[in-house]
């Protein structure tokens, strides 16, 4: 009941089309079961020395019309399918970019690609199949059962019998069709999966000779879509020749079986003739159901994959409860009490509490692994904390819409990801809908890209490949902190921007750290000496905690791990 309600919930808005479709593949069956009776008239017209010209003039505009009504019944079931899968590929993708990233943390990227787009192919399919033509062979079909029992009741039985053998054998395929269904559409996935596993890491593949393994797994996984598929093509392929044999049986039996009747009387030749072609007609509305049939089988299974990403929680605004008007006069940023882990049993943050001002730097140090990067994850409301509350301009990050709350925070990964397309592209992601080229310029010089700039082919028109893979690894960072700045945030995060830069990089960026620092909050995860250095503030991260708090000056003198790190130059 469940898949026959989900099928219902996908037709919602489309159900006009459907029905169209369906409405003009029964004209066509009612032109085309018109035809052997005209074509029985005209065989005993002609038997008495008359050529009936009326009659087969009336049979070619059927033909022409029964022609014209399937095909434009196609078109509209096409039109439907391609329709349907554009939406729901769109719901898809708004929905993906959507779930909480705790969530997508644990769910691998290639499989959730192959769902948004094989499985919606799947469904399509299903659409065009099962909806349209499934109730016009199930109407046809009756339709045509009635028309061969007025015709001979007595060949009609016979036909019945040849083909409820037949009808058995397809509804044994039928039932196996959806679990091999399903099994094939994850192994498709498991091999999208695997396939971006290797070419987002590539570089990596080839650094460390690994392309056999790479290509073994990939191997492996292509083998396991192959038999899947393999065993699914088998159960359909049985459906056709199962299917012929019921036709040509038949079609033989009533030959043998209505000659004899002709010949003594109990019937005419053109009644014969027209039970005949009417019968030929009967092989097309039990295929269109089987085809229905098994498009429910194999459109369940990929239903169920494309729901069950529909149903991954995502990010959802909580009620405003409170509104602030003008301009908060405390701390930018504010953990109180902060309790996290990615596994609750395993807190990351035990109590974090501090401060950011609304101006200045503020430098994060600390060991790997001590929380500095969970730190700007909750920040930028990636996850919620576990306990305790994290405030922005005073407020609980929770009641402020994620939109908004993103666009008062900016981030500079450390692995500074671009985007696919222009230099011009990635810099203006996310900033204010009207840059002029003055603040474009500015950031630009502040970041020491108006060089980088007017080396490429096509300034910032330059395509930067995927990744960003054309630029230096010190360049998309460049970019990425550009980025940042042009959306022009209250507070922005740092994680260690000048890990990729050249020792004239790292001090053009502190001075425009500097500058940046003297109109908003400024948070650096910090290894370097100079950018701790350079910083109005230190906080000292290990365990999940707060250990020491103070200028770079203070904590030497006051805080020994401190102190060792800023001796061995390790910062």
């Amino acid at each position: 009941m469940a898949r026959w309600r989900d099928l219902l919930r996908l037709t919602k808005g489309y159900r006009r089309w459907i029905a169209l479709a369906a409405a003009l593949s029964l004209l066509g069956s009612a032109l085309a079961l018109t035809q052997p009776l005209l074509a029985g008239r005209a065989i005993d017209t002609a038997a008495g020395g008359t050529v009936p010209w009326p009659v087969l003039a009336a049979l070619a505009g059927l033909f022409a019309a029964q022609a014209s009504a399937l095909a434009l019944a196609r078109w509209v079931q096409a039109y439907t399918g391609e329709t349907m899968t554009r939406d729901l590929r769109r719901t898809l993708a708004g929905h993906v970019l959507r779930v909480r990233l705790s969530v997508l943390d644990r769910v691998r990227t290639g499989d959730v690609i192959a769902r948004a787009c094989g499985d919606t192919t799947i469904v399509k399919t299903l659409v065009a199949q099962s909806m349209g033509t499934g109730v016009a062979g199930i109407v046809g079909l009756i339709a045509t059962v009635a028309l061969l029992g007025w015709l001979d009741r007595w060949l009609l039985g016979l036909v019945v019998l040849l083909f409820g053998v037949a009808v058995g054998g397809l509804l044994a395929v039928v039932s196996r069709l959806r679990v091999a269904s399903r099994i094939a559409q994850t192994a498709e996935g498991s091999l999208t999966a695997d396939l971006e596993r290797a070419l987002g890491g590539v570089r990596t593949v080839r650094a460390c000779r690994a392309e056999p393994v790479e290509a073994a797994r990939i191997d492996r996984a292509a083998g396991r879509a192959f038999l899947s598929n393999m065993r699914m093509a088998g159960l359909v392929a049985l459906s056709g020749p199962t299917n012929d044999l019921a036709v040509s049986g038949a079609f033989l039996a009533v030959l043998l079986v209505g000659s004899t009747r002709v010949a003594a009387g109990e019937t005419s030749l053109g009644r014969l003739v027209a039970f005949t072609l009417a019968m030929t007609y009967l092989s097309a509305p039990i295929y269109e159901i089987f085809q229905a049939v098994s498009a429910v089988q194999q459109g369940s299974g990929a239903l169920h994959r494309i729901n069950e990403v529909l149903s991954l929680p995502t990010e959802r605004d909580q009620p405003v409860a409170v509104v602030q008007v003008g301009r908060f006069a405390g701390p930018v940023l504010e953990f109180r009490d902060v309790w996290f882990g990615y596994d609750p049993s395993r807190p990351v943050l035990r109590g974090l509490s501090f401060t950011v001002p609304s101006r200045g730097h503020v430098a994060l140090v600390g060991p790997s692994g001590a929380g500095k990067s969970t730190i700007f994850a909750l920040a930028e409301r990636f996850y919620e904390p576990d306990r305790g509350a994290v405030l922005l301009n005073g407020l609980d990050v929770r009641l402020t819409p994620y939109a908004r709350h993103r666009r008062s925070v900016g981030l500079v990964e450390q692995d500074c990801p671009l985007l696919a397309g222009t230099l011009r592209e990635n810099l203006l992601y996310g900033a204010p809908p009207l840059v002029d080229s003055a603040s474009l310029a500015e950031v630009l010089d502040m970041t020491g890209l108006t060089s980088v700039v007017a080396r490429l082919p096509q300034g910032l028109d330059t395509p930067v490949g995927e990744r960003g893979r054309r630029l230096s690894g010190g360049q998309r960072q460049r970019v990425a902190i550009a980025r940042c700045l042009l959306a022009r945030p209250r507070l922005i995060l740092l994680d260690e921007p000048t890990a990729h830069l050249d020792p004239d990089g790292e001090q053009a960026l502190a001075v425009a750290l500097r500058s940046v620092s003297a109109v908003c909050a400024l948070v650096v995860i910090a290894h370097r000496f100079s950018t701790v250095r350079s910083a109005d503030r230190v906080l000292v991260i290990d365990d999940g905690v707060v250990t020491a708090s103070g200028t770079h000056e203070e904590l030497v003198g006051s805080n020994p791990y401190y102190r060792r790190l800023a001796s061995s130059r390790r910062l």
